[in-house]
């Protein structure tokens, strides 16, 4: 649409910031675009609406986590069996975070993230699941007290980093390790400090651990500073006393200490 006013200037059109003038001008307004009910829906499917869903779980994700106080994040197989040592250990290891006043954070899942969330749920302490949409639909555990499903696993991660102040870590599969180096990459790089990692289950961590010093170091891939960056135990209380040891609670002053710095 070309055209002047009386004074010979091109007519212009404002929308919002966005000033448009000549063959720019649209033949509609935002309103009348917005209340249009006719046209096509991919646009639900694009990636500026893909923005607004990601800032939506940001936000209600902020909102329902930021009061809880604090949290450890415990990690594990959804294929964990309830009848198994893993499952038990689970089970335990949430029940002693709670009692010791921290509420425990998992994906929401089934094994060994609902053993966590039941030991806590029995003891009394806050449990809270983070669910993901996968095509596989399997819902949060009945032991979860607050739960936020999520559409994208990068929200989902930040909230288990942002609200917990240390992980421990079961015997799991893929999500369980990308959840591991995740961690263990934050602290090494410094973007998260003060932030211990426990892996549970010397047995079932032996291979990974050897794998990162005999290759992964001795290569010059890592450091070996960097093998400081977790603990592995089989114990239940030494878990508990690892995992917590650098985070106040009302009952109990904290441990300060940083990572080591690279040598």
């Amino acid at each position: 649409m070309n055209g002047a006013d009386e004074k010979g200037r091109p007519w212009e059109q404002r929308g919002g910031p966005v000033v448009r003038r000549r063959g720019q001008i649209q033949p509609s307004t935002t309103d009348q675009r917005l209340l249009d009910t006719a046209g096509p829906s991919d646009w639900v499917h694009q990636d500026p609406w893909r923005v607004m869903r990601i800032q939506s779980e940001f936000v209600e994700g902020f909102g329902t986590l930021a009061e809880l106080g604090p949290a450890i994040s415990v990690f594990g197989s959804a294929r964990t069996p309830r009848e198994s040592p893993e499952y038990e250990a689970g089970v335990r290891i949430g029940r002693a975070l709670a009692e010791a006043g921290f509420t425990v954070i998992t994906g929401g899942g089934p094994g060994a993230m609902e053993a966590a969330n039941r030991g806590a749920n029995e003891a009394g302490g806050v449990s809270v699941g983070l669910g993901i949409e996968l095509p596989f639909e399997q819902g949060l555990n009945e032991y979860v007290d607050i739960g936020v499903n999520f559409r994208y696993f990068f929200v989902r991660k930040m909230m288990f980093v942002k609200y917990a102040s240390g992980f421990v870590v079961l015997p799991g599969g893929m999500g369980t390790l990308d959840e591991l180096f995740e961690a263990i990459t934050l602290v090494q790089t410094r973007k998260v400090t003060r932030f211990p990692i426990v892996l549970f289950g010397t047995e079932y961590w032996r291979g990974l651990v050897d794998w990162l010093r005999d290759t992964l170091v001795a290569g010059g891939k890592a450091g070996p500073h960097d093998l400081e960056l977790f603990h592995v135990t089989d114990d239940v209380d030494e878990t508990i006393a690892l995992v917590t040891k650098e985070i106040s609670t009302p009952d109990r002053p904290a441990e300060h200490g940083l990572p080591k710095e690279p040598s």
